[in-house]
């Protein structure tokens, strides 16, 4: 009988379950919408309802070790999702308390998703064998994971670690969290659209994306534009590169990981952000550090990235 974890990653729109192996396997698959709902008791009944379904599609025998779930604002202590911006339920929702009471697993556990992340990367990933590193997930907002001697960084009340919401500039981009300046609204695939129309402003270089509406202008249209030589779409590139490099340069200080690993939309730009990452993060590294901070593509596969993330914890807790 096959060992199994169930990954449960809940987005802002879909909710998306995997039962998944020791080796990272994910023998099925299922999703169910996140966003129809705004009492969290009948999306929460729903999910439980998914859960039975994932189980008995599967077509082996398994046992089910636990279920980790994913998502944004998740509390590790509590087990729960708090005030969630981009949930149609709102306030505090007690997804562990939920589950236990609907199934018997030694094993229930949640966290950000930005953290689940992070653990994936430590048990079926690139992280594999280290102990000290950081996790950058780049996408709609910038989310971080911070692994210290093997443990993930929770802080006293399980919110610790938002780097995408450490503040660039005070006087800076309004962000969604309501403050202004914060690194996310610069780095997110979002940012380096807010970046491209700055530039498009205060540049007079000719550029494929001056037609481009900023709702029609995705991040992948800047990437392809940059390696037509697009000199606008190339400096906003260098100008995202530029200000993480700055911040990670600042986390290198409190926590001094072996590697930091870049996720998400964004970082599927290759090169085109990490060579100025890199190249920005070692100009601003204190000597102690420079040189020692490997900057690493995720290994995760995209597709599975926030299933597989959400079952490792299950695999991290069972340690």
């Amino acid at each position: 009988m096959k060992q199994v974890a169930i990954g449960v990653d809940i987005g802002g729109t879909n909710t998306v379950l995997g039962l998944v192996d020791q080796s990272g396997e994910v023998i099925e698959r299922h999703s169910i919408p996140t966003k129809t709902q705004a009492d969290y008791k009948i999306y929460m009944n729903q999910l439980a309802d998914a859960i039975n379904e994932l189980i008995n599609k599967a077509n082996i025998q398994t046992e089910v070790m636990g279920i980790g779930v994913g998502a944004p604002n998740g509390n590790y202590y509590n087990g729960t999702i708090e005030f969630a911006p981009n949930l149609n339920f709102k306030g505090v929702v007690p997804v562990v308390d939920f589950l236990r009471d609907k199934f018997d697993y030694k094993v229930i556990v949640l966290t950000n998703d930005a953290n689940a992340a992070a653990i994936g990367e430590m048990i079926y990933g690139g992280a594999k064998g280290m102990k000290d590193f950081i996790m950058i997930t780049l996408g709609t907002g910038v989310g971080s994971g911070i692994v210290v001697n093997g443990e993930m960084v929770y802080g006293h009340d399980g919110f610790a670690g938002e780097i995408g919401h450490t503040i660039v500039d005070p006087n800076g981009r309004d962000c969604g969290c309501g403050r202004k300046g914060c690194l996310e609204t610069y780095t997110s695939a979002r940012g380096i659209k807010r970046t491209v129309f700055e530039l498009l402003a205060t540049m007079n270089e000719p550029s494929i994306l001056r037609g481009v509406s900023f709702n029609d202008l995705q991040a992948k249209m800047i990437d392809e534009a940059a390696r037509n030589g697009d000199l606008i779409a190339k400096e906003a590139f260098d100008y995202t590169g530029e200000i993480l490099g700055l911040n990670l340069a600042n986390a290198v200080a409190h926590t001094s990981p072996e590697a930091i690993f870049l996720f998400g939309g964004l970082a599927q730009a290759g090169e085109l952000i990490f060579d100025p990452v890199k190249h920005y993060l070692e100009e601003h590294l204190l000597n102690i550090y420079k040189n020692k901070v490997k900057v690493l593509p995720s290994e995760l596969p995209p597709g599975d990235a926030a299933v597989l993330g959400a079952s490792a914890l299950v695999w991290k807790e069972l340690g």
